[in-house]
């Protein structure tokens, strides 16, 4: 039997932002390794240092986009690991401030230090990052329009 190729330049687009997003992290992980971080929480590590004195579970999850249980797990490992304190903000509340230790600082400031991003980046002029950025940026919003409308239609 024949097969014929099927062709979507969206699936297209969608296959190779996948592959880009998974050589990227390959790639960073690999310079990471050396550190013994890993890229995950090394994006963590920016995320709670973005958020500053606001930096809890549930804010970094929001930030994130991902599941409250997801980054409670992650961030009982970077605690463990010496990265992280998780501090208790009053007896009453299941509130957890994250707060970063010196090791983790030490660890974020490596990571902020990457050589593989900018060996990586430096393919694209300054107008080809603003161009991407932009489109990411646009993607990113459609992405919370849709799971809002999605989330709506599942609690029908």
């Amino acid at each position: 039997m024949k097969t014929q190729k099927l062709s979507n330049s969206n699936l297209e687009l969608w296959t190779i932002l996948g592959k880009v997003r998974h050589s990227i992290f390959l790639v960073r992980q690999k310079e990471l390794n050396q550190y013994n971080l890993s890229a995950s929480h090394a994006y963590l590590l920016r995320i709670i240092i973005d958020l500053g004195s606001k930096a809890t579970i549930f804010e970094v999850a929001k930030k994130v986009d991902r599941k409250i249980s997801v980054i409670s797990r992650q961030t009982a490992r970077m605690e463990k690991d010496g990265l992280i304190k998780r501090i208790k903000q009053s007896p009453k509340k299941n509130i957890l401030q994250l707060e970063l230790t010196k090791k983790g600082l030490d660890m974020a400031k490596i990571s902020y230090e990457s050589k593989s991003l900018d060996i990586l980046f430096s393919c694209l002029s300054s107008e080809d990052r603003q161009q991407m950025e932009s489109s990411l940026d646009r993607l990113l919003i459609k992405l919370a329009e849709i799971t809002s409308d999605l989330s709506l239609k599942n609690d029908l």
